[in-house]
């Protein structure tokens, strides 16, 4: 299973690298795209759920470390969430 990590710019211009299991990311996020927020949590919460799913088929449990890497993000979300309009912008795969 890939892990992989990617890259998100936040509306105060900060820049978070992200990790995920699996390659089903690419499935939901797309590196250059902007979402609004709201619309980055949901893509990011099936993503990463997803992404432990699959650790969880391969090896019997769930990935404790992609559900700590969303718990990072929402805490990082809920700064932003009284922005109107906030976007979160996927920088890159790395």
């Amino acid at each position: 299973m890939p892990v992989m990590h990617f890259r998100v710019r936040w509306p105060d211009a900060s820049e978070t690298r992200c990790y995920s299991p699996s390659s089903v990311v690419r499935d939901y996020l797309a590196p250059g795209e902007r979402y609004a927020l709201a619309d980055f949590m949901r893509r990011t919460r099936e993503a990463l759920g997803m992404a432990s799913e699959r650790v969880r088929a391969k090896y019997g449990f769930a990935c404790s470390q992609a559900m700590d890497q969303l718990a990072e993000i929402e805490h990082i979300a809920a700064r932003f969430s009284e922005t109107a309009e906030a976007q979160v912008t996927v920088v890159a795969f790395d």
